[in-house]
């Protein structure tokens, strides 16, 4: 584990801040205006990769954030991808990821810093997450393996599910991506996102890196952000599920080789078609527009499923 007496970092500012935009115009205006408001003390920037957004983000940022540093792609290059070009041009000692659709509230970009600062061990840590109306959002997995996937298809896994306090700090396989503070040495040594992975399913490969390598990654109560969770996922529909389909199945071939990858896809088939079976059969008995817009999705993820198997990075 590298050594933070010797970071060559430390002569460098706190925090960098990347965000990632795609036609969250509104959204962006609101996280960037909470950002430069809640950096107390910090030496810090702002580095904003906008993936080819039409609905006037860029205008927006340019006008109104002269001080953010903005990187224009020509299309959408994923989440990874986005993030990793931002991680290039980032000086500060911590990298904070910070969805475009989230609201940093009080003191906890200073008080994230201090807990990275006072924790050497850890690598990565992220703080208590809120939903618009104030309640607690999860922020914090476990690392999706086969066993647990089962559990979660056939409905067991929430019986013995235990969710840590979110008032105490606690040891985590992964934290969301939507705040994830980064040690930019751990960076340094095992690299940045893995591109393969489009828009689900980097943040948990990430993590598991850090953890391979021996850092911690930690959930911290220091302070709290608001999420207002969709933001540019809202625009995808059944691709969302399609999509988290097949980070899902990737990430099981990157662990388990091609045998984990194979029955994660046979298990997230089997889970899609039966719920396209239980709305379509169900949609003559309610009548319903819900239930027959649940079997249309359900139906149309099954037909993209052999898309879900995992090709190379985009």
């Amino acid at each position: 584990m590298a050594d933070p007496q010797f970071d060559h970092r430390l002569t460098r500012m706190d925090l960098s801040i990347l965000i990632i935009s795609w036609n969250t115009l509104d959204m962006t205006r609101a996280c960037l205006a909470s950002v430069f408001e809640g950096l107390g003390g910090l030496s810090a920037e702002v580095i904003v990769v906008d993936n080819a957004s039409d609905d006037g983000t860029v205008v927006m940022i340019e006008a109104e954030f002269p001080q953010v540093r903005l990187i224009r792609n020509d299309r959408n290059r994923g989440f990874a991808a986005a993030n990793n070009q931002a991680i290039a041009e980032a000086s500060g000692r911590h990298v904070l990821l910070l969805n475009s659709d989230t609201l940093v509230r009080g003191d906890v970009l200073p008080a994230s810093v201090a807990f990275l600062d006072a924790h050497p061990d850890v690598g990565a840590m992220g703080c208590k997450v809120l939903n618009i109306d104030g309640s607690v959002q999860e922020n914090n997995f476990d690392f999706p393996t086969l066993s647990r996937m089962v559990a979660g298809i056939v409905g067991l896994r929430k019986l013995g599910l235990h969710r840590p306090d979110p008032e105490r700090e606690t040891d985590v396989d992964v934290v969301a991506g939507c705040y994830m503070l980064v040690r930019s040495a751990v960076i340094d040594r095992i690299g940045g996102l893995d591109e393969a992975f489009f828009f689900f399913g980097e943040e948990t490969d990430w993590c598991r890196r850090m953890r391979d390598a021996r850092w911690r990654v930690v959930y911290a109560p220091v302070g709290e952000i608001t999420h207002h969770g969709g933001g540019s996922v809202k625009r995808l529909n059944h691709r969302r599920d399609v999509m988290l389909s097949e980070a899902t199945i990737r990430l099981q071939r990157k662990y388990n080789g091609w045998a984990g990858g194979a029955v994660a896809f046979v298990l997230i088939f089997a889970f899609n078609a039966s719920r396209a079976l239980f709305w379509s059969l169900l949609t003559p008995v309610l009548r319903s527009d819900r239930a027959r817009g649940r079997a249309a999705h359900f139906r149309s993820v099954v037909a993209m499923t052999p898309a879900t198997w995992p090709g190379p990075a985009q």
